[in-house]
């Protein structure tokens, strides 16, 4: 029973990924492209979490942290770049 929820979390992941995709490329200014692409790696994290469980591997958690905060990171130094420059 708590697959189907897994595999339906997995297959909204998926459509949410599709409409950040759309907006990230779409995007009509460069902070829209930034939000954008933060919201893609907060979707892309939820999908190694769901394979993690899915999987049964504890391992894929850890790689989701870090993935997560190399992002945040990332997302920090392009709005401060778009903000004033390096």
């Amino acid at each position: 029973m708590v697959n189907i929820f897994i595999y339906i979390a997995a297959a909204l992941a998926g459509v949410a990924l599709l409409l950040a995709l759309y907006r990230f490329i779409q995007g009509p200014s460069d902070a829209d492209r930034v939000a954008a692409f933060d919201v893609l790696t907060i979707i892309s994290i939820t999908g190694i979490v769901l394979v993690a469980f899915i999987e049964d591997r504890g391992i894929y958690l850890d790689v989701a942290l870090i993935y997560a905060l190399l992002s945040f990171l990332g997302v920090i130094a392009v709005a401060r770049y778009i903000e004033r420059g390096f």
